[in-house]
């Protein structure tokens, strides 16, 4: 359900004076409760991802060490090394599963390739054999690095070094250091599992701060004879600052996606149809804001705004909803916007009850105007069909909200 005021941020001089909260009942919470909240937040830990990360590193760290070291289990170092091998790049939990199959493999078959090497060395007794045979494992394992099977090919390169040496260790020296390998993995992927990260929360919290910002810029360069306080038109300096900021964003959403699918069980291709609608929406935004409307008078802008903005505002409202919604994910109050209820006309120009858009191709605008209004209606569209979107699939990215069902809800 769509909250009834489409933008919060929007101030207004005739605004109503503000009446202080009555005071709370509800006792300050400890300082053990606070860190409790940062810790369970999925706000507080996507923006505190790196110092969850940080701390949980250290702690298995400091586990492998009193599990091998701190008991005398001989060459116990190689623990702590495989632990910071596997555990040491960030990872969400949609790639966690994925993973932990991959790191068992690699570690499995190098420790296996490893001790067959030592017992080669024992048996045929030539080291120029063990480390020809050596380099000829490394150089297939770099072969399979560079594809879908590279962190499994990597782990058995890295363990075979360290079960095997350079082919002189004793049989007993690569056993030990095999069940010190299996030791690091089974503690970092315990510490995997702990407060795990969740590629949608990221997803989710980007994706709102492009929406809004791009409701920002559509005020910006069509809100002209709007109740809007900043309707002047986006200088050079800015546009490329803010661009720079939208991009980024979008190219940490794209590397997001395959976690975030695992993750909320939706199918890929409809996240793939999510980020290109929010691609082409950046696309119709940064024309509007190199094109003809940067360049116009003030009267042709509110022109403009006259003819094309109470439908404007409309989207602009979807926009923020959107983004509300995905950043308050969880709350009752705070919910994916319906369709905007079907109008008549839009100003004088009819509405496409298909589109819930203005059908009329030909405004009453000047021939310089007409390009920005087409663009436009593009973007409404593409608005539109993004909402849409993320209503369908609202059931499954809320996932502090509610069980997950087994199907996306149907389209609204």
């Amino acid at each position: 359900m769509a909250s009834p005021d489409p933008d919060p941020d929007r101030s207004s001089s005739a605004a109503a004076p503000v009446v202080p909260a009555p005071p709370s009942s509800r006792p300050p919470r400890s300082r053990v409760a606070r860190l409790w909240r940062i810790v369970t937040s999925p706000f507080y830990r996507y923006r505190h991802a790196k110092l969850i990360h940080g701390v949980r590193v250290g702690l298995a760290m400091l586990v492998s060490i009193l599990a091998t070291t701190g008991i005398n289990i001989p060459n116990g170092v190689w623990a702590s090394v495989t632990l910071l091998v596997v555990i040491g790049g960030l990872q969400h939990q949609g790639n966690i599963r994925k993973k932990a199959a991959e790191r068992a493999a690699g570690t499995l078959l190098g420790a296996t390739i490893g001790l067959g090497l030592i017992v080669q060395g024992h048996l045929v007794g030539s080291l120029p054999l063990t480390y020809l045979l050596m380099s000829v494992i490394a150089g297939i394992c770099s072969w399979y690095a560079i594809g879908k099977a590279g962190y499994v090919a990597l782990l058995t390169a890295i363990t075979m070094v360290i079960v095997a040496g350079h082919g002189h260790n004793a049989i007993d020296v690569g056993l030990w250091r095999t069940a010190n390998v299996l030791i690091g993995i089974v503690i970092a992927l315990a510490f995997s599992f702990a407060l795990p990260l969740y590629a949608t929360y990221s997803w989710r919290y980007l994706l709102a701060d492009n929406l809004r910002e791009c409701a920002r810029i559509y005020t910006r360069m069509v809100g002209a004879g709007a109740d809007s306080a900043d309707t002047a038109a986006l200088s050079a300096d800015e546009q490329t600052r803010t661009f720079l900021r939208l991009g980024t964003r979008l190219v940490q959403l794209r590397a997001l996606i395959p976690s975030v699918a695992k993750e909320i069980d939706v199918p890929q291709s409809t996240l793939e149809d999510i980020q290109r609608l929010h691609r082409s929406m950046l696309s119709a935004l940064e024309m509007m804001t190199t094109g003809t409307l940067t360049h116009v008078d003030a009267a042709a802008r509110a022109a403009f705004a006259q003819q094309c903005g109470p439908q404007w505002h409309r989207v602009r409202g979807v926009l923020l909803g959107t983004a509300r919604a995905l950043r308050f994910a969880g709350t009752t109050r705070f919910r994916m916007p319906d369709r905007p209820l079907a109008r008549d006309t839009v100003g004088s120009t009819p509405i496409d009850p298909a589109t819930n858009l203005p059908a009329d191709p030909q405004p009453d605008l000047p021939a310089d105007l007409q390009g920005p209004y087409w663009l436009g209606l593009r973007l409404a569209e593409q608005v539109e069909q993004l909402r849409a979107l993320l209503a369908q699939t609202e059931a499954h990215w809320n996932i502090d909200g509610h069980t997950k069902p087994s199907a996306p809800a149907p389209p609204q």
